[in-house]
């Protein structure tokens, strides 16, 4: 076994050297399609390994990415990989601060920065403690144009040798107090997981996907990416969301199949007559998740495409997709993304930590999980116990083996896809000058599957609007946690408990009362 084969940077070198001059990617990025062969991809990928060693970097530091949807991000990120490095793929819709936080915690050494994907970027990226900085497009004084530097670095030849559990790559996900944590993702644990899904749901090199989701997200990498590179297959990369556009890209490429969240899905059956004009008869498969799913949903996507199969998945960044369609055949009820994956080991723990078989927090062990959380021993002593993770998760299972999402232990919940906590909520609002108490908590949300939604007090004296006070959440917040529903109230209706404190179950359920029957806008 040489290096290369213990190095995910390299997992579709086998596709590149059998399909080298076929189309491994579809690039729409600024209107323009980019045909990108695998032989193009692999060099592009071994470029930057090269670049980045001539820079200094060595393995295990880590290489910032502030990149959107385009094939640039995939030469980075693998190619980070390929030089030992440790790609650290940041959410591009977070706010500044949080943008910030990420590359300082991470310690990044280099940032790759595409200036349009967030105004904030080249600003950060120019304070923050960085050797390097590159830009994608116009880069400032000092900074390295991205394209230019590339193709004049050598290509890496011989990637160099890693430890046994040496990490891959650092996604960040919120915490139980909705400060970001960096993932430990080992390359032996992603190469197990690829080489795990061709075995069991093989993709075949006629397979052709539509990512319309930012790469940064697991649904798009681990659902379509790899998969299909992988196998030899090929996708389609949108820079971003648009419902008549995504439908068109599905005719227009002969996509046979597409994963999204519940929104993606909800917001392209309101162009029914773009759906009846379009010759969609290769697409044979669609994939919700990331997100609250509802039957209705799944049933309304089916009938409006004839001949598709609609399924639901169930995964979370630090542990991969423990429920999956069975082997035997068995259709899956809606509602539910399957039963126990093969070569998982599934635990459901009670409140008292005691094992049940129909209900409770799902605790998971494969290859696949996470080491730990980047200079946080707390967070790993409490969601690793002895090899299993602690997903946070509570989950039913029936009598046929087959798993249910009920809620979360903590409060976070779900809102297209994006994970939030009440808490962040929260804290946005009391910055407001004049906000003297909140509270925040989910409500129903018939495309996003739920919103936050907010009751306030205001400080005596003080005077604000709802309109005020979303404003301001849009402003100093990311765009997708911004409290659809805003209640000025007084403090004698504000939710509390017997010690005096905000009682988040009452709360919730108030909210869920006031927006019942309401349209929540976006």
């Amino acid at each position: 076994m040489n290096n290369r084969d213990t190095n995910l940077g390299y997992f579709f070198s086998g596709a590149a050297a059998r399909f080298a001059d076929k189309v491994a990617v579809i690039d729409l990025y600024g209107g323009v399609e980019r045909f990108v062969t695998y032989s193009q991809l692999d060099e592009h990928a071994d470029r930057v390994a090269g670049l980045l060693t001539k820079l200094g970097v060595a393995p295990g530091e880590r290489v910032g990415m502030i990149v959107g949807n385009r094939v640039e991000f995939l030469e980075i990120f693998f190619g980070s990989m390929r030089a030992g490095a440790i790609p650290v793929a940041i959410n591009t819709r977070l706010a500044r601060d949080t943008l910030r936080f990420i590359l300082e915690d991470a310690e990044c050494r280099v940032a790759f920065v595409e200036p349009a994907v967030h105004s904030g970027a080249i600003a950060i990226a120019q304070a923050a403690s960085l050797a390097y900085r590159v830009a994608l497009e116009n880069p400032p004084a000092g900074w390295i144009a991205y394209a230019a530097a590339r193709d004049a670095s050598a290509r890496l030849t011989e990637p160099p040798e890693l430890p046994p559990d040496a990490q891959a790559f650092q996604p960040y996900t919120s915490g139980s107090t909705g400060i970001p944590k960096g993932a430990i993702m080992t390359h032996a644990g992603m190469l197990w997981y690829v080489s795990y899904n061709q075995r069991y749901w093989p993709t075949s090199p006629e397979d052709r996907g539509l990512i319309a989701l930012p790469l940064f997200h697991k649904n798009a990498m681990r659902g379509t990416v790899k998969p299909m590179l992988y196998a030899g297959g090929s996708f389609v990369l949108m820079p971003n969301y648009e419902p008549r556009a995504y439908l068109n890209a599905l005719s227009k490429y002969r996509c046979t199949y597409s994963r999204g969240v519940a929104a993606v899905f909800a917001m392209f059956l309101q162009h029914r007559d773009t759906l009846a004009a379009l010759d969609l008869s290769a697409l044979k498969g669609l994939t919700i998740g990331s997100a609250v799913v509802t039957h209705e949903l799944m049933d309304e996507v089916e009938r409006a495409i004839p001949g598709v199969k609609v399924s639901e998945s169930y995964g979370l960044t630090e542990g991969g997709s423990p429920f999956r369609e069975p082997l035997d055949g068995r259709a899956v009820p809606r509602g539910s993304p399957g039963v126990q994956a093969p070569e998982f080991e599934v635990r459901l723990v009670a409140a008292n930590g005691s094992e049940r078989d129909d209900e409770g927090e799902l605790w998971l062990k494969s290859p696949y999980n996470c080491l730990g959380y980047h200079k946080r021993p707390d967070v790993t002593r409490e969601k690793l116990v002895d090899g299993w993770l602690r997903t946070g998760d509570v989950v039913r299972r029936d009598a046929n083996g087959f798993f249910y999402f009920k809620t979360r232990v903590d409060d976070m919940f779900s809102c297209g896809g994006e994970n939030i906590y009440p808490k962040e909520v929260e804290d946005l609002l009391f910055r407001h000058p004049a906000v003297a108490n909140a509270v925040v908590a989910p409500v129903p949300h018939a495309v996003k599957g739920y919103v936050p939604a907010a009751m306030i007090v205001l400080k005596r004296g003080a005077e604000a609007t709802v309109s005020d006070i979303k404003a301001y959440c849009l402003e100093h917040g990311p765009k997708y946690a911004h409290p659809r529903f805003v209640e000025i109230v007084s403090e004698n209706e504000m939710p509390l408990n017997g010690a005096g404190k905000i009682d988040r179950r009452a709360a919730r359920e108030a909210l869920a009362a006031r927006t019942s029957g309401r349209v929540v806008a976006d």
